[in-house]
């Protein structure tokens, strides 16, 4: 039995500072409250139809990451146990619970540290263009989905609405600074090839992944979500074969749906089928299990 969907929550009384694709960010003073909805979008449209537990998944994902993670780099959660948050939010409990966390404020970089290990989406048309991604050239003849000899760093812009665009290091550098730059670099593919290997052993092949900094006093700090299905590209290893896409965890599925139907791809989106959406919500609890051992709350 699926679990109820959240389309967009409401907390009267609480400053609501933004809306985006998934998330609803509140201001709570000098810290933020994240709630992670069950919307879904494609094509860089919003769909009216949601996916039960997505919410969920990304949150308690992200949980374990930053867990996992925090030898190697600081975050920004402060808490995600609702009987820690301040008084005023405890109505909003059945809105909360399991899908929300409150976060220290960071001065963002205003750029994706995005870390490619497979050549696949975006990064496989440039590569098909022009033999590189972002600037770094990459060895002929390599085919879609091929592993890099290497995990490349392929930064991209951040974008308010349409899709994010790939950009040179030099580019990166502009936007974040030299120092800044170098650091995020180097970290942004410490934190990569970590996570993949575990996420090997554990039988899921991370093809590739962006991930969002900024600063908390001074520090780079890791922030938003980490090395979710909605942030990264999860394939199983059992069925891994270069040379065409391949079957993952994510939103790809919504997508091969979408794309054949009659759809400009302009708002308003169509609704999904009830089956797309059961198997859509089966996948995201998939790509939970699988790396955590564990069972969606």
């Amino acid at each position: 039995m699926l679990s109820p969907i959240l389309l967009e929550t409401n907390l009267p009384g609480i400053e609501l500072r933004s809306r985006g694709k998934v998330r609803d960010i509140y201001n709570l003073g000098d810290i933020l409250l994240f709630v992670a909805t069950d919307r879904i979008s494609a094509f860089d449209c919003i769909l009216p139809t949601g996916i039960p537990d997505k919410g969920r998944v990304l949150t308690q994902l992200s949980l374990f990451w930053f867990d996992f993670l925090k030898d190697i780099v600081p975050n920004h959660l402060i808490s995600a146990d609702i009987s820690e948050y301040p008084a005023r939010l405890k109505p909003y409990r059945d809105q909360l619970e399991g899908r929300s966390m409150l976060v220290r404020r960071a001065q963002m970089f205003q750029a994706e540290c995005v870390a490619r290990g497979y050549l696949a989406g975006s990064g496989w048309k440039d590569y098909q263009a022009t033999g590189a991604i972002c600037g770094v050239v990459l060895p002929p003849g390599l085919l879609e989905s091929s592993k890099l000899p290497e995990p490349i760093f392929t930064p991209a812009t951040k974008a308010a609405s349409g899709h994010d665009e790939n950009i040179p290091f030099e580019r990166f550098v502009e936007i974040t600074g030299d120092v800044w730059a170098h650091q995020l670099r180097n970290l942004t593919l410490r934190i990569y090839r970590k996570a993949a290997e575990y996420a090997e052993s554990r039988g899921i092949l991370l093809a590739d992944t962006k991930f969002e900094f900024g600063l908390i006093d001074g520090k780079i700090t890791l922030a938003d979500e980490v090395l979710t299905p909605d942030s990264s590209r999860f394939w199983p290893r059992e069925s891994y074969s270069p040379g065409r896409p391949q079957p993952s965890y994510d939103k790809q599925f919504v997508r091969d749906y979408l794309e054949k139907l009659d759809w400009d791809k302009r708002p308003p989106a169509p609704p999904l089928p009830p089956d797309i959406v059961e198997r859509t919500s089966e996948k995201y609890k998939q790509a939970y299990w699988a790396l955590t051992g564990r069972q969606i709350k």
